[in-house]
């Protein structure tokens, strides 16, 4: 069968549909993947064909600010709002063009794409393929006992919480995001397909999300197309070589020696290190613990790290985490689902992009503590890890639990099951 692939050019939107799109060319399909240029090589490395961005605005993920000035200067809702409107809905139409083009001679069966890319759904309601979208953020749809997406607010499914939900709603569609809402519509009306308010989009065929029903806020009224298919591990980057370091992580566990590892990042997008990795730094320099400071630049041109830390622009989770005690994060989602599948808890302190939305989800889940600011003091981070390294703890004690609700999925493996399901049928693909 022939499967399209379809993301935003964007490190942690992209990297969780590299191990899908290498198993379904394992199994024979013929996988061509849509995206910015700055991934061709690692798209290709899974065995797909690589389609660029022609129509849609190309742009690297590492220099935001000069793909869409003012974005930096902008927090929490703000930026929010801004993204959806130029990132995301800014690109629809280019994108809508570019897959147009593309299925006059390639004419995939089904198409797979990340959350935030919305062209391939509209292109299904004018007789596309069908199209499944793969939940890389917090799963924001529409729940009458949830506020809406973005802004932060903690859910309430109780009577009163409801009503409150409905209006929150209401206001988002109209108020919070109406400029986005009178875009969107805009933009549906010259593509030919029915307008639309914005919100969160729900594929009618098929609805992936990346992590476990119990991380996920609750509510009752999900749809009977979403399926839960646990964390995806991005694979290793070719030619990675480990740190001089790495030797000092691995012998923190089982060869007598009794440092804790404790791991700070803040992902590919929102890199000042000031902001958090530096604060965790400074919070454990006099703690008998090993800090690994992943991202943020070059840490070392900010100062003299201290000497039980050590700094990496990278290091794959995927070996670092089994040895990790702690994981302190500015709330990406996709390292967040990682870290739980070790049974790691979390401290969380981010407010851009998706980030107080993943805080919000480790409050309630009960895996971690949510900082409620992107700019903690070391000594407030110094009393959350310090809270979370004891073994006994409760939150460890419920992390231990979804990771062994996580342990039970193949995420790669559901996903292509699923995905080769519609592109078989064109059916809806529900739970049993």
């Amino acid at each position: 069968m022939k499967i399209l692939i379809a993301s935003q050019p964007i490190a942690g939107h992209l990297q969780p549909l590299l191990p899908i799109a290498q198993e379904l060319v394992r199994r024979g399909h013929e996988v061509r993947w849509y995206t910015g240029r700055k991934y061709a090589a690692a798209v290709e490395r899974t065995g797909a064909v690589f389609e660029p961005f022609v129509h849609a605005r190309d742009y690297d993920d590492a220099q935001f600010e000069t793909a869409f000035p003012g974005r930096e200067a902008l927090t929490g809702l703000r930026q929010i709002q801004f993204d959806i409107r130029h990132v995301f809905l800014g690109q629809i139409e280019g994108q809508f063009r570019d897959l147009q083009i593309l299925q006059t001679f390639w004419r995939a069966d089904a198409v797979l794409a990340e959350q935030t890319l919305t062209a391939p759904l509209l292109l299904a309601e004018l007789g596309g393929p069908p199209c499944a979208l793969l939940g890389v953020l917090p799963l924001g749809i529409v729940s009458a006992d949830t506020a809406p997406f973005g802004l932060g607010v903690l859910p309430n499914a109780s009577g009163w919480g409801r009503l409150r939900n409905r209006a929150l709603h209401w206001a988002a569609q109209n108020v919070i995001f109406g400029a986005a809402s009178r875009q969107l519509e805009a933009q549906c009306a010259r593509i030919g397909v029915r307008p639309r308010k914005f919100l969160p989009p729900v594929a009618p065929h098929l609805m992936l999300q990346a992590s476990v029903p119990s991380f996920e806020y609750p509510a009752h009224d999900q749809p009977r197309q979403l399926h839960f298919v646990g964390p995806i591990t991005p694979p290793l980057p070719p030619q990675w070589s480990l740190p001089a370091w790495w030797s000092e992580v691995t012998g923190s566990e089982g060869m007598g020696q009794s440092r804790p590892v404790v791991l700070v990042t803040q992902g590919t997008v929102a890199t000042d290190p000031r902001e958090l990795i530096w604060p965790t730094v400074q919070a454990l320099a006099n703690e008998n613990v090993l800090v690994i400071a992943a991202g943020g630049g070059d840490l070392k041109l900010r100062g003299s790290l201290p000497a039980n830390a050590r700094a990496t622009a990278f290091v794959p989770f995927s070996l670092l985490l089994p040895y990790v005690s702690v994981y302190v994060t500015n709330g990406g989602y996709g390292g967040v689902q990682q870290a739980l599948a070790h049974a790691i808890p979390v401290v969380a302190a981010g407010t851009t992009e998706d980030k107080a939305e993943v805080a919000n989800r480790v409050q309630v889940a009960g895996v971690g503590l949510n900082l409620r600011t992107r700019t903690p003091t070391p000594a407030n981070l110094l009393r959350a890890i310090q809270t979370l390294l004891p073994e006994d703890s409760p939150v460890r004690i419920r992390t231990r639990a979804i990771a062994a609700e996580m342990g039970r999925h193949d995420a790669p493996r559901e996903a292509a099951n699923l995905v080769e399901q519609l592109a078989s049928t064109g059916e809806p693909v529900y739970l049993a």
